[in-house]
C-alpha cells in the first residue's frame, strides 16, 4: 500500500477522475466517475451506477488506475492499485447515502469499489510527467 500525500487528496476533491481496468484478456475500458473520493491515506472509492463492463474487468482482473486532471491547471495524478467490490458495510453505506445528496436522481448503488493505491503519478503537463510519486 501507499499513502496518499494530503496534497492529492485535496486536489482529488470535487474532480472528475477516469477509471480504468482491463479485461483478461487485454482489453482496456476507461470510464468518467464523479464519485471518487480518499476515505482514507491509502485507499480511494466510487460508485458503481453504470459500469457493467468496469465491474466485470475488476472481477476478473482487480487491477485498476485512477486519473484526475485540473482542465485549466493541466495538474494531474494517475494513482494505481487493487480494486475491491463491495455490496455492504460501513464504507458502502457512506457512499450510498452521500449520493443521497447528489444534483441528479441517480439508480441504486449495487456495488462500492474500494481501491487500494499502490502507486502514484504525476500527470501534469511538463518534465515530470509519468515520474512516479509514490
Amino acid at each position: 500500500m501507499t499513502k496518499i500525500p494530503q496534497e492529492i487528496q485535496e486536489f482529488i476533491k470535487s474532480k472528475m477522475a477516469w477509471v480504468a481496468t482491463a479485461s483478461p484478456d487485454g482489453i482496456p475500458n476507461a470510464t468518467p466517475k464523479g464519485s471518487v473520493q480518499v476515505i482514507d491515506n491509502e485507499h480511494l472509492v466510487f460508485a458503481d451506477l453504470f459500469s457493467r463492463k468496469t465491474r466485470e474487468n475488476l472481477k476478473a482482473n482487480p487491477k485498476v488506475a485512477v486519473t484526475v486532471v485540473d482542465e485549466k491547471s493541466y495538474k494531474g495524478y494517475q494513482l494505481k492499485g487493487s480494486g475491491e467490490l463491495l455490496t455492504s458495510g460501513p464504507i458502502f453505506d457512506q457512499v450510498v447515502e452521500q449520493l443521497k445528496n447528489a444534483p441528479m436522481k441517480l439508480p441504486p448503488v449495487n456495488y462500492v469499489v474500494k481501491i487500494t493505491v499502490d502507486s502514484i503519478y504525476d500527470q501534469s503537463v511538463g518534465p515530470d510527467a509519468g515520474k512516479k510519486i509514490a
